[in-house]
């Protein structure tokens, strides 16, 4: 019987590798739906190429030039999420959400009963809506697996094995594209200069983050809400080679250390057919970088970022909401250059040390609403504390 598979974001890096993998193996998979947010040109050429009958783009110009080019095509087309339940009149197999940014949360929260397995490498969702999420998760008895590299690895680290035996986890970081340049050049730093990631081929917004290792505290926030693991038994370690993605030490003096090659294409494909008898080729291990792995505690003169460590509660609350979409914004004004790269710390931290927002690590999201409209204030606020220093 063919997998039921929905892939949401199927325009991006992620949904088009799954898109590959599942190419290769086209007979057993029926793609039931994809998504996209705006670029109707690729999604209809996924659709066609997949047969696949339910499209939902969201954005309602290319909404339109969707419906006009697919008038004689037996393809439905969709603006929105709330009309999952005209696509799924069962439960189907498999679900990729890897919609980018906070725009990924509803999504996500919406399509989890509709599913059996859902594989989530959108972070802010996992970030910010975790108890929401999860709340969703066991009401419709549905497997949930984490995408990202450290996440999978985490999560395949532990197979058959409780949280409660871990002593410490460890989460590597490569350093980013200023690892070795001196501490004053980084008042001069271009924008050009931090979208080139040394190993890994990401976006733009997701490249900026790797520069200033905010990604690194998101993934930390994730691996405390996925695994319920608290701040103080997680680290960040440097390893320039990001050849491995994870380690952990178990309170019987065992250590697992999960590696894999910089592709995200290694935790997609297990993913998908983990206990299978299905294969992917791969590299052989790499001996060189094994014996020359080169781990390292964060500096944090370079990397200041870390520092947020210190303001996370220790519970789930709205102030990661705050922290996520500030530095969204902030990283949207570095892109368009109307501030500079050491800004995008300073001013995250001015805003989260407010009166205003410390306040809200006391809060509970509830539903995804508190989220999103506490999303769309701070990314406000943020333009209103920089205004003046920046040309808007």
């Amino acid at each position: 019987m063919k997998k039921k598979i929905a892939i949401l974001g199927s325009t991006g890096s992620i949904g088009k590798t799954l898109l590959n993998l599942i190419a290769k193996d086209k007979k057993n998979f029926d793609v039931q739906l994809l998504t996209a947010n705006n670029d109707y040109k690729t999604l209809l050429k996924q659709a066609k190429k997949f047969k696949v009958k339910n499209l939902i783009i969201t954005n309602r110009k290319s909404f339109e030039l969707l419906k006009n080019k697919t008038k004689n095509l037996n393809i439905k087309i969709f603006n929105s999420f709330d009309n999952l339940n005209k696509i799924f009149k069962f439960k189907i197999d498999y679900v990729m959400s890897s919609i980018m940014g906070i725009d990924g949360l509803e999504p996500t929260i919406k399509i989890i009963k509709f599913t059996n397995k859902i594989v989530i490498a959108n972070k802010e969702s996992i970030i910010c809506g975790w108890n929401i999420i999860n709340k969703e998760l066991k009401k419709n008895k549905t497997e949930f697996i984490p995408v990202d590299s450290e996440h999978f690895s985490l999560w395949f680290g532990l197979q058959n094995l409780k949280v409660n035996n871990i002593e410490k986890i460890f989460i590597t970081a490569s350093g980013g594209p200023f690892y070795k340049i001196s501490l004053n050049q980084f008042k001069n730093i271009r924008t050009s200069q931090a979208l080139k990631h040394p190993n890994w081929k990401m976006g733009k917004k997701i490249s900026i983050d790797s520069a200033t290792m905010i990604n690194k505290i998101y993934e930390v926030i994730e691996a405390r809400n996925i695994f319920n693991i608290p701040y103080k038994n997680i680290q960040i370690l440097i390893h320039p080679k990001s050849y491995i993605h994870a380690i952990l030490k178990f309170n019987n003096g065992l250590i697992k250390i999960i590696a894999h090659d910089t592709t995200m294409k290694i935790p997609i494909f297990n993913t998908l057919f983990l206990n299978s008898n299905k294969n992917l080729k791969s590299k052989k291990i790499n001996l060189k970088i094994l014996n020359d792995l080169k781990f390292k505690k964060v500096n944090l003169k370079r990397y200041p970022m870390i520092k947020l460590f210190k303001y996370l509660p220790a519970k789930q609350s709205l102030f990661e909401t705050i922290i996520v979409s500030a530095n969204d914004k902030l990283v949207e004004l570095f892109l368009n250059k109307k501030i500079k790269f050491t800004d995008i710390q300073k001013k995250l931290f001015y805003i989260i040390k407010s009166n205003e927002f410390s306040k809200y690590k006391k809060i509970y999201p509830k539903k995804a609403k508190d989220i999103l409209e506490l999303n769309n204030y701070v990314r406000l606020k943020v333009l209103k504390n920089v205004y003046k220093s920046i040309n808007v």
